[in-house]
């Protein structure tokens, strides 16, 4: 069912300690039992499994229960071993696992959504289920009386979640790139703001721009994550692409972190290293350093000529035709944001500073400005070798797990990239 992998320790990299293969569809949802050698999967195959690390080093399920529709994410509360099944019928399902992991009690099933649910998150405080799906709306139901408190809806499918349990504000993205702040009371709720940033991030989207930016798609929103100690909200879309909502500041600070190369699809953030852990849906691995001075990456500037040589834009009849030249396309420096043609800005340079871990686009101008301690990178990138739609992580060993539509789950030792001490307790077995 799972095979113990032996490899030897390389530097600074994730070492993949086993895999576990069994499911005939997409894992859906992984997630570390806390203080036990164990993994809690849900699938399209309709299956719940617990797997115990046996004394062979092998994962074996414990529990292995079958539900009426394909699972499509789960939250699971360690402390009451409590877990919420989401299904792609738009229900929500409660089962109380028992202290030895051995068996499982179906509790309530509750009528959340009328379409898959995308994301869901258990509140023990306020004994609140609340829950994403795609039929675009987010919803909250009382898990003592199993009826519903209240719903609001999108534009958009709700695609993502993440919950503040203090405060009772929640976040969730949409496939439009948009994500919701909204505080939730037992009957009614509010809208906060809505964050905005990955419509841009989408026209980024061409590290090249051979794709004009009015025909690249908005960045659905692929995960989030929020740390309620520093009041930062994560997010990470289609568009590649990563933003840090600096909550807490109210001042409308965002920092743009670029490096994957497909849709981001999971994000966890180490307040103790202050480190952030990505993962993309092709397989990539990121760690980035949060503890730097970092830049706010600026706004694209539009203009109907270069800002740099004054030369048309295409689009510019009028100055094309009193000046009898060739319009020319636009492109954007990625330091400066200014509007510029291909001949002023030929240069490309990485700049993880501004979050851009790969080189990007610069002006000649700006391109002068950076010296070579500039493009030292804060990040380090690795490879999964499986598509990862889902992320869960135990900073206190050091574990991460990871799966995705390969039907695979693969735990990682990630002590040599998140911070040395921080792997402690863990069953090498």
């Amino acid at each position: 069912m799972a095979a113990e992998i032996h490899s030897r320790p390389q530097t600074a990299r994730p070492v993949l300690l086993n895999k576990i293969e069994g499911h005939s569809d997409a894992v859906t949802g992984a997630v570390l039992i806390p203080k036990e050698d164990g993994v809690i999967t849900v699938s399209e195959d309709r299956t719940i499994r617990v797997w115990l690390k046996r004394d062979s080093g092998q994962y074996w399920p414990s529990i292995y229960h079958t539900v009426s529709s394909p699972c499509s994410c789960m939250s699971y509360h360690h402390d009451s071993r409590r877990i919420f099944i989401g299904q792609d019928n738009g229900a929500v399902v409660e089962f109380l696992i028992s202290e030895d992991f051995n068996k499982m009690n179906h509790v309530k099933t509750y009528p959340a959504h009328q379409n898959r649910v995308s994301d869901m998150v258990f509140s023990l405080e306020t004994e609140w289920v609340v829950s994403t799906g795609h039929d675009k709306s987010v919803s909250w139901m009382c898990t003592q009386s199993g009826s519903m408190l209240g719903r609001h809806y999108f534009n958009a499918w709700a695609s993502c979640l993440q919950y503040d349990h203090e405060t009772q504000h929640a976040f969730v993205g949409d496939c439009s790139g948009q994500i919701t702040l909204l505080k939730l009371e037992k009957q009614t709720y509010s809208i906060i703001t809505t964050l905005k940033g990955h419509e841009e991030g989408a026209k980024r989207l061409d590290h090249n721009e051979s794709v004009q930016p009015s025909f690249t798609v908005s960045g659905s929103i692929g995960t989030l994550w929020w740390d309620p100690v520093q009041r930062l909200l994560f997010s990470g879309a289609s568009d590649h692409s990563i933003i840090m909502w600096d909550i807490g500041g109210r001042k409308g600070r965002t920092l743009l972190l670029q490096g994957h190369h497909e849709r981001v699809q999971a994000l966890r953030y180490l307040q103790l290293t202050r480190q952030l852990l990505s993962c993309s849906a092709d397989g990539g691995i990121a760690v980035w350093n949060m503890d730097t001075q970092r830049e706010e990456a600026p706004q694209w500037l539009d203009s109907d000529s270069c800002q740099k040589c004054e030369q048309p834009f295409f689009w510019n009849i009028k100055q094309m035709w009193d000046s009898k030249t060739i319009g020319l396309r636009q492109h954007h420096c990625r330091k400066c944001g200014k509007a510029v043609c291909g001949k002023c800005s030929s240069k490309r340079s990485p700049y993880p500073i501004m979050g851009f871990e790969f080189p990007v686009r610069m002006c000649d101008t700006c391109f002068e400005t950076i010296r070579e301690e500039d493009r030292t990178a804060l990040a380090t990138f690795h490879e999964g070798k499986h598509n990862i739609s889902r992320m869960d992580m135990d900073p206190s060993r050091g574990l991460m797990v990871t799966c995705g539509s390969d039907r695979v789950v693969k735990i990682w030792d990630m002590s040599q990239v998140v911070g040395c001490s921080l792997a402690t307790g863990f069953s090498s077995r």
